[in-house]
């Protein structure tokens, strides 16, 4: 206990990853990391303040939610910092209507998006949707654009689910940087501007803030 409150002494919150932190994702549903629900519990009855903070864009929000209390977790939809709700409100602000490459599992977060004439593109972990023909197609789209806009949803190089290591978006999005001479702007971690937007709606200040990752994530 005393190694506990040492670790933690000027800690006033808690940014947890989801995806290789608390689950590791895979046929069924996926499988929670050994401890981990119980480590969430025991946080959450502590003092700290508790957020999670995940590039996961293959679900909507909700649905991620819905896994991790099927896995036992207690968690709610309000507690969750996700990029996709994070790039509509970009888009919103910037009056911007996407070409979307992204996975099925996460096109209802999109709804309320212009899509039409797209002058823009956004790319998440589209897993089996990254397919020659999409790919390029997102190529056309900002190789047709005076200044082609590129938002990716993270950028990570891989991830664990339970079947094996599985490539994530990063990989994908540097190809289109590299095809069209551009850079993307990330929307999620490592994104500064992702983590300032979790602390914010945590109501801690960064240097009271501790965060849990997995190994080989972008940040």
């Amino acid at each position: 206990m005393a190694a506990w409150g040492e670790r933690l002494a000027g800690v006033s919150g808690v940014l947890l990853d989801i995806s290789g932190v608390l689950y590791d994702g895979g046929e069924g549903g996926g499988a929670a990391i050994a401890g981990s629900v119980e480590a969430v519990a025991r946080l959450k009855r502590s003092r700290l303040k508790v957020r999670f903070c995940t590039n996961e864009s293959q679900k909507s929000r909700a649905d991620l939610v819905g896994l991790l209390r099927w896995l036992g977790f207690d968690v709610s939809e309000g507690e969750v910092t996700a990029p996709a709700p994070a790039a509509c409100l970009i888009l919103k602000q910037r009056g911007l209507r996407p070409h979307l490459l992204v996975h099925d599992g996460v096109r209802s977060e999109f709804d309320q998006i212009d899509t039409s004439n797209p002058n823009c593109v956004v790319i998440a972990d589209a897993g089996e949707g990254f397919s020659y023909q999409n790919m390029n197609k997102a190529f056309q789209v900002l190789m047709e654009l005076e200044n082609p806009v590129l938002f990716s949803l993270g950028k990570g190089r891989y991830y664990k689910e339970t079947s094996g290591l599985m490539l994530d978006v990063g990989p994908y999005m540097k190809a289109l940087e590299y095809a069209c001479g551009i850079e993307a702007e990330v929307v999620g971690k490592p994104s500064p501007e992702f983590f300032k937007s979790a602390l914010q709606e945590m109501g801690v200040e960064a240097h009271e803030a501790q965060r849990r990752a997995p190994p080989g994530s972008q940040g």
